[in-house]
């Protein structure tokens, strides 16, 4: 009870000596304050990117497995890349013989003159793809049909497109059922794609795109390859099962035995997901070490002002020793102005850093528009400017209660 009643009466004395010498109290804790809040807003500003990018990772789907023909280092000089693109007979081995992938797509990626009209596009990004591409990559027909398995078998001229569509080529807004000119043939539009925009900082436009049957866009260009496949998931903990299953198709179909390099590769969208997060664990805390140095220069500078501040008292201090107080509570005094210096300078720089956060949240697009102080950011800043108070001021409270009374009630 006695000590926290010295403690209580130590930090009014603290808050006293602050309030007394605001201009210098100002300037001995700005090195904390702009740590502090630089922490905040860099730690903030840092969850706010990471959301905005795993919000982007989830529009792709964790689900998803991406297989392409790949070749190897050794055979750059001497291989061709043709020979190495997935054949229709691997995706179909991989469809059946792949317990764990429960769907997949083969792309065939061309670009064509659109025409509707009077209206023409003389090159337009056209995507080749099998009905179940919809569910596997998480874009669905918002008005009319998807394709279906007798437009696939019969090589129907049918074709789906996307809003930027529509626009470019001044369709009607609900344009099912209405004829557009694709690689000089004539294609009805049996329904219409969601867009989905993939930009991490906002404002980009989207392109236009057009889809047809896979077996249609083979048609249209026999000599193409097979641009790459997706895959369906069955688990998202199945991953190393269905790469597993679709190396073992692969390589017995392509002839590759014992150490023969693979050439293909197979990714899955939640290794970059993890990847990603490992990478921000390490910004992170890269970053806040960085910014924790000006909390390393604002605790110098703490620690300079109460020595100056323990030199200007040496008189106060003698006469309170010579009365009975003892050291104990002369460093108490000392290390509790340092620490209440140093967590005074932490809660305007948590204010000043949540402000700093609020202005970039407001800027138009921002990609920070998730960004929030996490609570163990909080308490770091907090629990660093108390600790610094601590480290730094243990050196000033120590010689204050080391001062002989008789030579301290001398000092000029």
């Amino acid at each position: 009870m006695i000590l926290f009643r010295i403690v209580f009466q130590t930090f009014g004395l603290a808050l006293g000596q602050i309030w007394s010498n605001k201009v210098r109290s100002l300037l001995t804790t700005l090195g904390v304050i702009i740590g502090v809040a630089s922490v905040i807003a860099v730690i903030a500003a840092l969850q706010g990117l990471r959301q905005t990018v795993l919000s982007e990772f989830e529009k792709l789907g964790a689900k998803r497995v991406y297989i392409d023909g790949m070749l190897p280092d050794s055979m750059r000089r001497t291989g061709n890349w043709r020979d190495v693109q997935l054949q229709m007979p691997e995706i179909v081995a991989i469809r059946e013989n792949c317990p764990d992938i429960t769907s997949i797509s083969p792309e065939m990626w061309g670009s064509y003159a659109a025409e509707y009209g009077e209206r023409k596009i003389d090159s337009v990004p056209s995507l080749g793809i099998w009905p179940t591409w919809h569910d596997i990559v998480g874009r669905q027909v918002i008005d009319g049909r998807q394709f279906n398995g007798v437009d696939e078998s019969e090589r129907r001229l049918v074709c789906l497109i996307n809003d930027k569509a529509i626009e470019e080529l001044d369709l009607p807004r609900e344009p099912v059922g209405e004829f557009v000119r694709l690689a000089g043939r004539r294609f009805m539009i049996v329904g219409v794609v969601e867009t989905v925009q993939l930009n991490l900082f906002g404002g980009g436009d989207s392109s236009t795109e057009i889809f047809i049957p896979f077996a249609t866009a083979q048609m249209l260009d026999p000599e193409r390859w097979i641009s790459n496949a997706w895959g369906s998931l069955s688990n998202p903990e199945k991953v190393e099962d269905a790469r597993a299953q679709i190396a073992f198709v692969l390589r017995k179909m392509r002839g590759i035995s014992g150490n023969d390099e693979d050439t293909f590769r197979v990714e899955v969208m939640q290794q970059f997901i993890d990847q990603f997060n490992s990478l921000a664990a390490g910004i992170t805390a890269g970053a806040s070490g960085i910014v924790g140095i000006s909390l390393l220069v604002g605790g110098i500078g703490i620690m300079n002002i109460m020595l100056v501040s323990v030199s200007e008292r040496t008189r106060e201090i003698g006469l309170r020793k010579a009365i009975g107080a003892r050291p104990a509570v002369v460093l108490v005094q000392f290390l509790v102005e340092a620490v209440t210096l140093c967590l005074v300078g932490g809660a305007v720089g948590l204010g000043m850093g949540q402000g700093l956060i609020s202005l970039l949240k407001a800027v138009p697009d921002s990609p920070l528009k998730d960004a929030s102080v996490p609570a163990w950011a909080v308490l770091l800043a907090v629990g660093f400017s108390a600790g610094t108070g601590v480290v730094f001021g243990m050196f000033p409270a120590i010689k204050a209660a080391r001062l002989d009374p008789i030579e301290a009630l001398r000092h000029d």
